[in-house]
């Protein structure tokens, strides 16, 4: 019957085209600009890590004076050294690994590539392994290298196809800021995103090229970005006992209730710090998993929100406009669903005969929309936005716009279909 249904849809909408042009063009319209937008804040929503992200903490502790304290204020969002060391050779986690990011100058071997700068991300050896880094090439380095601020590196696989023309480079040397490392890994293929190890270099900016010990980077001074907030009027160029917060620390606790034992931790933590006289304010810890942590961090921009809401607004005043043409074109053909009517045909088969005419020009207008929502992300992907290149449709989006199309049709469809049914027959074979 459904074969039947869509044989007589097909002819119904040939017989009227322009108005059938109508229908697909004001419902492609609405479908475009609405998945455009939902395909952007999917992207930039999207769990960074799937299947382990509630695996990842991020600890936050206040160890700052009690200049402009206030009870409910959230701690620090990065923390300090000692801090930082502290919590890592504390070890109370199956991984953990301090981290900040920075820019170093890299110095080929070869003469035909000139010197330039490199993103950097100094950070400790769990840094691999608690974010399942894929690794083309080789391994990171271990815990001792971070002990003995070992001049090591990894690089990710762009660095080392522009570098070596994407050959093993492991035990190849690589200078960076006139200092020689020793090449022990190659990144394969890998851009979480969010970016939400270090928000602080930018929520969607391009991961890092290359990877020191934090220490080593540290000892040598290499230049940093980022935020720090000092809270002492000190000195901060030893960044190593300078009261201020600038690393960012996680750990992967594999159970929730290896998250409360390390909740319990920080409090005790920060308790003998107070009485050291260390801390001068109450304990006040916090530890929120991966999409906590983004979402306490409003990650998402506000106007991709609000071009959702706007896309959506526009699609229902397109769906207004297709339901008023849908009727007018169903009302037309009152005279044939007259004659079913006194063939036999119930009022219920000539419901679900429409609506699969419906749903036709839902499928159609579906691919209208894509081709409108592809448009809409290529002309995203040329904007100055970080997030910009990420404006890609992947295969759920794709899916989902055209089953978009296929309800918000068979939606505005319902009233036609309904008020179409509902003339007599009598009255129509009479007219007729």
């Amino acid at each position: 019957m459904f074969t039947y249904y869509l044989d007589l849809a097909l002819r119904s909408l040939k017989r009227n085209k322009a108005l059938t042009a109508l229908m697909v063009l004001a419902l492609a319209l609405g479908i475009g600009a609405s998945m455009t937008t939902l395909t952007v804040l999917h992207v930039l929503s999207g769990d960074p890590l799937p299947g382990k992200s509630h695996q990842l903490f991020y600890p936050q502790l206040d160890p700052q004076d009690m200049d402009g304290y206030k009870p409910q204020d959230e701690p620090p969002e990065q923390v300090s050294w000692i801090d930082g060391m502290a919590l890592l050779q504390a070890r109370r986690a199956h991984f953990q690994a301090l981290m900040t990011g920075g820019a170093v100058p890299i110095q080929p071997a070869q003469s035909s590539i000139d010197p330039f700068f490199e993103d950097a991300r100094y950070t400790t050896a769990d840094f691999f392994p608690m974010f399942d880094v894929p690794f083309l090439y080789g391994q990171g380095w271990n815990a001792t290298d971070d002990e003995a601020s070992a001049h090591v590196a990894v690089l990710t696989r762009e660095l080392n196809e522009k570098l070596f023309g994407g050959k093993d480079s492991t035990g190849q040397t690589l200078r960076m800021n006139d200092v020689a490392f020793r090449i022990v890994g190659v990144l394969d293929s890998w851009r979480p995103t969010p970016h939400f190890y270090d928000l602080n270099t930018g929520s969607y900016s391009a991961d890092e090229g290359v990877f020191v010990p934090l220490a080593t980077a540290t000892d040598l001074k290499f230049a940093r970005n980022g935020s720090t907030d000092c809270w002492d009027k000190g000195s901060s160029e030893n960044m190593k006992t300078a009261t201020c917060t600038w690393l960012q620390f996680w750990v992967q606790l594999d159970t929730p209730a290896e998250a409360t034992a390390y909740r319990e931790f920080l409090l005790n933590y920060s308790r003998e710090q107070k009485a050291l006289g260390h801390f001068q304010r109450p304990p006040n810890v916090r530890l929120r998993d991966v999409m906590g942590w983004l979402d306490y961090n409003k990650v998402v921009p506000s106007d991709v929100h609000l071009q959702v809401w706007l896309a959506f607004g526009f699609l229902l005043v397109c769906l207004v406009n297709t339901v008023g043409l849908m009727l007018a074109k169903f009302l037309r053909r009152s005279g044939e669903l007259g004659v079913r009517r006194a063939l036999g045909a119930s009022r219920r088969s000539l419901f679900a005969q429409l609506l699969v005419e419906a749903g036709a020009v839902g499928l159609v207008g579906g691919a209208g929309g894509l081709l409108l929502a592809l448009l809409g992300l290529w002309l995203v992907r040329g904007q100055p936005s970080d997030y910009a290149a990420l404006a890609h449709l992947d295969l759920p989006m794709l899916l989902a716009t055209f089953v978009a199309a296929v309800m918000a049709s068979l939606l505005a469809g319902l009233l036609p279909a309904w008020r179409a049914c509902l003339t007599p027959p009598a009255l129509q074979l009479k007219s007729n």
